[in-house]
C-alpha cells in the first residue's frame, strides 16, 4: 500500500493507493494520527485507488472520526470505487461519515 499525504490550505489529504487491510492499516492510522498531534482536524480521505479494504481499514476510519470529532474537525472520503462504497453502505458508515465523488467536491465542503 502506498499512502501519499499533501496538505491544501489547512486540510490533510491522504491518497490511498491498494488495499488497506490488517497488514497495511496499522501505518495508515500512523499518518492519521501524526496529522491530527500536528493540528490537523480536517481531512480527506481519497480513495480512487485503493483496491481492498478490510475490517481493520474500517477501523482506522472509524477511530479517525471519533478523534476528530472530539475536536470539532471532520473527515470526508472521497472518489470510491463502487464496490468499495458498497462496503461502507452495508457497514452503516455512510450515515455518519460524508462519501462524495471526487477530491474537488470534498474541498468545497470545508
Amino acid at each position: 500500500m502506498e499512502i501519499i499525504e499533501k496538505r491544501q490550505n489547512d486540510i490533510s489529504i491522504f491518497k490511498v493507493n491498494g488495499r488497506l487491510d490488517s497488514n497495511t492499516s496499522p501505518r495508515f492510522e500512523e499518518k492519521i494520527l501524526e496529522a491530527i498531534k500536528n493540528g490537523s482536524n480536517k481531512m480527506i480521505i481519497d480513495f480512487e485507488a485503493l483496491d481492498y479494504i478490510s475490517s481493520a481499514g474500517l477501523r482506522v476510519i472509524n477511530k479517525t472520526t471519533k478523534q476528530l470529532k472530539h475536536i470539532e474537525g471532520m473527515l470526508i472520503l472521497c472518489s470510491m470505487q463502487d464496490y468499495i462504497k458498497e462496503v461502507f453502505v452495508i457497514t452503516g458508515f455512510d450515515s455518519f461519515l460524508p462519501i462524495v465523488s471526487t477530491c474537488d467536491e470534498a474541498l468545497m465542503k470545508f
